[in-house]
C-alpha cells in the first residue's frame, strides 16, 4: 500500500465507499479532529502514569479510530446493494459509553469533590489530558453540525460527550497520582 497516492492532490479526498469530496467537507473536519484527538491521548498514554491508565487509553485510541470509520462512511454507503453493512466493524456503541462511565465512576472514587473550577496545569500529563478534553469538545461540536445536515449513529456524539467528561475527571485523578495541587479558578475583581 502506497503512502502517497497523488489522488488528494486537487483537494479532493476519498470517503469510505469511494464519493470524493472537498477536504474541507464537515463530514472530514469531523474525523480529522478525531484523529487529532487520538494523537494527543497517545501523548497522555506516554506519560509516566498507571499501565491500567495506559491500558484503558489504548481501549480509547481504538475505539476513536472505530469512530473515525463510522465518521468516515457516508450513509448512503453505510450498506451494499445486498444490505450487507459495508463497514465490517465493530461500532461504537452502549458497551464503549459504559466503559467510559464507568472509569469516570472508579477514578472520582478516590478524588475530593470538586468546589469550584479548575485551571488547565500544574504537570505535563494533566495538561495533555486539558488539551485532548478541548480537542473532544471541538470533535464533538463538528459532529453535532454533521448530525444537522446528515443524521449520524447517536453512540457517536454519546461517545465523544462522555470521552471529556473522562478526559477532565482524567486530568484531576493525574494530578492527585502525581501529587499536583489543583489550581482552583476563583474570580477576583480588579
Amino acid at each position: 500500500m502506497k503512502i502517497y497516492t497523488k489522488t488528494g492532490d486537487s483537494g479532493t479526498t476519498a470517503l469510505f465507499g469511494g464519493t470524493r469530496v472537498k477536504k474541507h467537507n464537515l463530514r472530514i473536519e469531523s474525523y480529522g479532529t478525531v484523529d487529532e484527538l487520538n494523537a494527543y491521548i497517545g501523548l497522555i498514554k506516554d506519560q509516566k502514569i498507571a499501565e491500567k491508565i495506559k491500558n484503558d487509553l489504548l481501549i480509547i485510541q481504538h475505539d476513536l479510530f472505530t469512530l473515525g470509520a463510522m465518521l468516515a462512511t457516508p450513509p448512503e454507503k453505510e450498506t451494499l446493494k445486498s444490505g450487507k453493512e459495508r463497514l465490517n466493524i465493530p461500532k461504537i456503541n452502549e458497551n464503549s459509553i459504559l466503559f467510559l462511565e464507568q472509569q469516570i465512576d472508579n477514578m472520582e472514587e478516590s478524588l475530593p469533590q470538586m468546589t469550584h473550577f479548575i485551571l488547565p496545569g500544574g504537570h505535563q500529563a494533566v495538561s495533555f489530558c486539558h488539551v485532548a478534553r478541548c480537542v473532544c469538545r471541538r470533535a464533538e461540536r463538528l459532529t453535532v453540525a454533521l448530525n444537522d445536515d446528515e443524521t449520524l449513529n447517536e453512540a457517536i456524539l454519546m461517545y465523544l460527550n462522555r470521552l471529556s467528561d473522562y478526559l477532565f475527571v482524567l486530568a484531576r485523578k493525574l494530578s492527585k497520582d502525581l501529587g499536583v495541587e489543583e489550581i482552583k479558578w476563583i474570580p477576583t475583581k480588579k
